[in-house]
């Protein structure tokens, strides 16, 4: 097979389709016919230096993407596919790998140390391979190891720490893997490739180090070793020296204390000399800083400053040599950065840093700010102006209104001004800044704005002026006015104020929408999501009128847009963004009209051509539209009621194809949510097409392709199915309990070691709550008994909760609500139950306690609802 899967590799990257095409087939059939040769064979290829270079590269990638992928559910699969392999040919492939880390070719080398990684994260949680980390350090302490297999060793171990959980490695494993790589990194021994991989590698390697940060000693060799290297000449190991010093930032804070003065050096030399590349982290390594501050201080008893963890308070202790530094760096802008969202340069990360310290100090960043304000907002060169503007802007959030109040007012008139400057950069980060100010000091429904009835004109003014100026000023614009609006929802007679504007606003939005001279820019996007909030947040009883005109007005351009001429996927992709945004605009005044019974008649009236025109961007069978499109129905039928019976008929098809678009998740996900829209519309009015989406839910839960986050929308899903068609629902009992049994066990087995599935079990948790909530309601008034077989098996789950503390606010309320529907809908058959589970006592006393008005409610509601059940 080996010389065949040379020339195969070879010509699979022929130019020629129909030799390419031939290639890849025949290596497909090799790949399904026999995996495990196939595999020792690509390793063959890829340590064997007298083949061609082209071959070695495929045959690598192809290891890795046997391996591995980005999905989760195809990277279990593949994980799966490899343990399965026979031990002796897995070995064999494992070897060759180790062998090729020595190769002359670097690619070689660098490939085989991924997959080696890739090997690793199967493996070694597995208990498998524990002879790799011993073999990768031999390579490092053998006399006659070459540089290049150094580099390539220092390389793989800092993929397979990447790779791999700390708990996989025992405290022996981890210091041998330290201790070669902070050698590895020592100037004297080492040629700057071994000396940059090892440096890369301990940045992989720090979540390893606990116990290593928790010796002094150890802690203090491995800090004298990065700062050292932070002084590198080499700019690419100062870089990764620096990021070394970021994540240590972040993960050994609390030990940090004995360096900063060395570290405050460190940092500040580079940000003012260095190479960009280093420069930047050493301000990340500050925010990094700021970060963990910010996160002690919400910890933080409000009385006495105490918490779990200390805080050190460096940015407070460095902050009078901290910020000058990083007003600096304000200085240092590109001639184009305004032009280009993706620019990410010192200026920027200054500016980011510095919003980060005024979170952390407060009001102490203000008198360090404003000398530099005050100096530079009036000198002829832009970039002071812009600094000096950027700086203001960058430290509203953090200190006090008291503090913050004066300044605004005194400098309001000087920042609409500047939205005449010369410079575009100027105003385009003053146009930025305005809309901080609206965001942050402008909430009259808590009594406080720096707007006023005096002032909302002039400013108004300025901004719908502004908004016709170049396409980055006019999208930053956008964002005071969405800002601007915001701030007066709910907010009584303050939200009077916008109205008399409200429709040269609506104008100019909409122009800005239309411009042609936008190039890259997400100008028309912006526009529409400020209308959007516009309508969101005006006062109906004042602008229902010119409301009702928009309408028709969306209605148009949503119509225009399915006449538009498609002959490339760029002009499919633009119609669809474009869909998109106008569906959005209507989902939102349709929202906006259903809220009160005196504007419902509007979307009544119109609802039919409303229907229509979605049903036709259904047509169109674009991916966003119909995220956008499924969003604005589900508005829709929450308006129309039991009249949107009329439109399931049509509609029916498109809601079977959003809930069988498993691949993409975000729209089956909406999807299942319009579902639940249409059932609290319809009523039993569902009924017809119920079989037809249950089948499809639970043909999703059963879907292991399909994303996680889809199934808690599904389970819930049932509950409002059931709640919809009463008894209707018992035939789906069956099924759906048998899922929901299967979630509530799922849960049990989650790790509850990561953060994101200790979100998902509770959302999960929820989720089944909730459905059995909807069903026990469903079949309150008659077949309640349907349920009683699943009695003790809910009770038990919540027990389960009850005893875990990982579970949320909203994980209790539903299981706290769910006791009291079972009490309510099976009454006396459950009072044996009841009487069994001693914990429910203390569930109720636990949440009668809360500080949550919400749930102590309905923990009385449930506890008067298990009493009698218990004294029937």
């Amino acid at each position: 097979m080996a010389m065949e899967i040379t020339q195969f590799l070879l010509a699979a990257q022929s130019a020629d389709a129909n030799i390419r095409n031939e290639a890849e087939a025949n290596l497909r059939q090799l790949q399904q016919q026999n995996l495990p040769g196939f595999l020792l064979s690509l390793s063959v290829e890829l340590v064997n230096n007298e083949k061609p270079t082209e071959s070695r590269r495929l045959a690598g990638i192809m290891l890795k993407n046997s391996l591995d992928a980005k999905d989760a559910t195809t990277k279990e699969d593949l994980a799966k596919q490899w343990l399965a392999i026979d031990i002796s040919y897995k070995s064999q492939v494992k070897d060759l790998l180790l062998r090729t880390l020595a190769s002359p070719v670097p690619e070689a080398r660098h490939t085989s140390a991924q997959v080696i990684a890739k090997i690793a994260s199967i493996e070694i949680p597995q208990k498998q391979w524990p002879e790799l980390i011993r073999s990768l350090l031999n390579n490092m302490t053998q006399q006659d190891s070459l540089a290049a297999l150094k580099q390539a060793t220092l390389e793989t171990l800092g993929y397979v720490c990447e790779e791999i959980s700390h708990q996989d490695l025992v405290q022996d494993e981890v210091n041998a893997v330290l201790t070669a790589v902070v050698q590895g990194m020592n100037l004297a021994e080492h040629s700057a490739e071994v000396r940059l991989a090892a440096t890369r590698a301990l940045y992989n390697a720090l979540d390893f180090a606990l116990t290593n940060f928790q010796n002094e000693m150890e802690r203090n060799y491995i800090m004298k070793v990065v700062c050292e290297t932070a002084k590198s000449k080499e700019v690419e190991i100062r870089q990764a020296a620096f990021e070394c010093l970021v994540s240590i930032a972040s993960t050994y804070y609390e030990v940090l204390e004995p360096y900063m003065q060395t570290l405050f050096e460190l940092t500040s030399n580079a940000v003012k000399g260095d190479e960009e590349a280093v420069a930047l982290q050493a301000v990340e390594f500050w925010s990094s800083i700021c970060d963990e501050e910010i996160e002690l201080q919400e910890f933080e008893n409000p009385e006495t400053g105490d918490s779990d963890s200390p805080n050190y308070h460096f940015i407070e202790k460095a902050r009078s040599s901290l910020v000058p530094m990083l007003l600096e760096t304000l200085l240092k802008q590109e001639e184009d950065q305004d032009q280009d969202d993706s620019i990410w340069n010192i200026s920027m990360a200054g500016g980011t840093c510095l919003g980060l310290v005024a979170r952390t100090v407060g009001d102490e960043v203000v008198p360090l700010v404003m000398p530099f304000v005050e100096a530079n907002i009036v000198k002829s060169d832009w970039r002071c102006r812009e600094a000096a503007t950027y700086a203001f802007g960058s430290v509203l959030e953090g200190p006090t209104i008291d503090k913050l109040a004066p300044l605004v007012h005194a400098g309001f008139d000087f920042l609409l001004n500047a939205m005449r400057d010369e410079n575009n950069h100027v105003k385009d980060t003053t146009a930025w800044t305005l809309s901080r100010i609206f965001e942050l000091l402008h909430c009259p429904a808590t009594g406080f704005s720096v707007i006023s009835p005096e002032n909302l004109q002039r400013i108004l003014t300025v901004l719908l002026e502004s908004i016709k100026d170049a396409p980055n000023v006019a999208e930053k614009v956008c964002g005071a006015i969405y800002y601007l609006a915001q701030g007066y929802e709910d907010a009584g007679p303050s939200s009077s104020l916008l109205s008399p504007y409200l429709t040269s606003i609506i104008a100019e939005l909409l122009r800005a929408a239309d411009r042609t001279d936008v190039g890259g820019s997400k100008l028309r996007s912006a526009a529409y999501e400020t209308l959007n909030e516009v309508v969101r947040c005006s006062n109906i009883t004042e602008t229902s009128q010119i409301i009702a005109e928009l309408l028709p007005a969306i209605m148009g351009r949503l119509g225009q847009t399915l006449e538009l001429q498609i002959v490339s996927s760029d002009d499919r992709e633009k119609q669809g963004d474009l869909q998109a945004s106008l569906c959005g605009v209507l989902q939102v005044i349709i929202q906006k009209f259903s809220s009160t019974d005196a504007t419902k008649s509007f979307i009544l009236q119109t609802a039919d051509q409303i229907m229509v025109l979605f049903l036709r961007v259904f047509a169109c069978r674009s991916s966003t539209v119909h995220e956008e499109a499924m969003l604005a129905i589900g508005a829709l039928a929450y308006a129309t009621g039991p009249e949107f019976a009329k439109y399931m008929p049509e509609f029916y098809q498109y809601l079977q194809m959003g809930l069988q678009n498993s691949e993409e998740y975000q729209v089956c996900a909406i999807t299942v949510g319009v579902v639940g829209d249409v059932c609290r519309a319809l009523d039993d009015k569902v009924l017809p097409f119920c079989d037809g989406i249950m089948s499809l839910l639970l043909n999703a839960l059963s879907n292991s392709q399909l994303n996680r986050s889809v199934k808690p929308p599904i389970l819930s899903c049932f509950g409002d199915i059931a709640l919809a068609i009463g008894v209707h629902f018992e035939k789906y009992v069956p099924h759906a309990l048998q899922m929901m049994q299967e979630a509530a066990k799922a849960c049990a087995q989650l790790d509850m070691e990561d953060e994101e599935l200790i979100d998902y079990g509770n959302q999960l948790r929820s989720s089944i709550f909730e459905a059995y909530s909807g069903i026990l309601q469903g079949f309150k008034s008659a077949r309640a008994e349907v349920m009683m077989p699943y009695a003790q098996h809910l009770l038990q789950f919540i027990e389960l909760i009850f005893k875990d503390n990982h579970r949320d606010e909203n994980v209790t309320k539903a299981a706290v609500a769910v006791m009291g529907d079972l009490a309510d809908a099976l009454g006396p058959n459950t009072k044996l139950l009841f009487k069994d589970s001693s914990f429910c006592n203390d569930f109720m006393s636990e949440c009668l306690r809360s500080d949550d008005e919400q749930l102590k409610e309905t923990a009385g509601w449930t506890q008067g609802m298990i009493n009698r059940v218990l004294v029937s």
